[in-house]
């Protein structure tokens, strides 16, 4: 469902509405004061970020443990990024956000990962037939070791379903077969490429098959994974394309935010109702 620009600006014309959209989203249900217990009618507090109890004074503040609490930045323009984000498929730099916001590159890069943070994936868990990849991001071009210095990430996709994927600080049998059974349900069908590591999956209680890159095989029937590369190429694309490049340290943000993009593809809910209810 596509939420449009012209729609933004009618449902947030100003500071006043972004505010009211937070208190109802958080308080709509709250009919009785909690401190004075009376059926009351909570109003907005003058100059303040607040609503309060018509008899006691007592206030609600709908920020509070939100993205948004604390920060000098004008809650239309935090409104305004998350649309900016919802729109977006292939990422939006801090700079592109600087741009658009007209604040300063740090705020622009503050508000760019606040809003990454709320894109985590979930835990829920794969299940029917999974593909399994890894993909390697940056690093040195000229090193004599091919994925020297990178950074890998593994991917997990259930066909017709969601995708998980996550920055491996070591790519050793443990720590990802424990990513495996993190995340996938034992009995699922995994297809995995030839990688050493994954043909052990079947003494954990998954059915395994396998294609063979080495030598130059790629589809046998229903057995591939294209499904997953075409997930990574995407990453790619957009990290080329947008980032640039991708420091170690915030490389799962980034994963994060791609894995959230494609997980709602087939979502009733707009992007950006989805991340506000966030």
């Amino acid at each position: 469902m596509e939420y449009t620009i012209s729609q933004f600006k009618k449902d947030f014309p100003d500071e006043d509405a972004c505010l009211d959209e937070m208190f109802k989203r958080r308080f709509s249900s709250i009919k009785v004061c909690p401190k004075c217990k009376r059926e009351s009618n909570f109003y907005r507090v003058r100059g303040r970020k607040c609503y309060a109890c018509q008899f006691c004074s007592y206030q609600l503040h709908p920020l509070a443990g939100t993205i948004f609490h604390k920060s000098p930045t004008p809650l239309w323009l935090w409104f305004y990024a998350i649309f900016l984000f919802s729109t977006s498929r292939n990422g939006i730099s801090a700079k592109e956000l600087q741009r658009c916001l007209g604040c300063t590159y740090k705020t622009a890069w503050r508000i760019a990962h606040s809003i990454r943070n709320l894109m985590k994936q979930d835990n829920e868990m794969l299940n029917k037939t999974v593909e399994v990849d890894e993909m390697y991001v940056g690093g040195k071009r000229r090193l004599a070791r091919k994925n020297q210095n990178k950074s890998m990430v593994v991917g997990m996709v259930q066909r017709g379903g969601k995708v998980k994927a996550k920055h491996l600080k070591e790519y050793w049998t443990p720590t990802v077969l424990k990513n495996l059974t993190d995340n996938v349900e034992r009995g699922t069908r995994l297809i995995t490429d030839d990688s050493s590591i994954l043909r052990k999956t079947n003494r954990l209680g998954y059915l395994h098959d396998s294609i063979t890159h080495s030598t130059k095989e790629y589809v046998k029937g229903d057995i591939h994974t294209n499904t997953i590369e075409g997930f990574w190429s995407q990453i790619k694309r957009s990290i080329d394309g947008t980032y640039h490049a991708v420091s170690k340290k915030y490389l799962q943000n980034y994963i994060d935010e791609f894995s959230y993009y494609y997980n709602q593809r087939f979502s009733s809910t707009s992007f950006f109702e989805s991340l506000l209810s966030r």
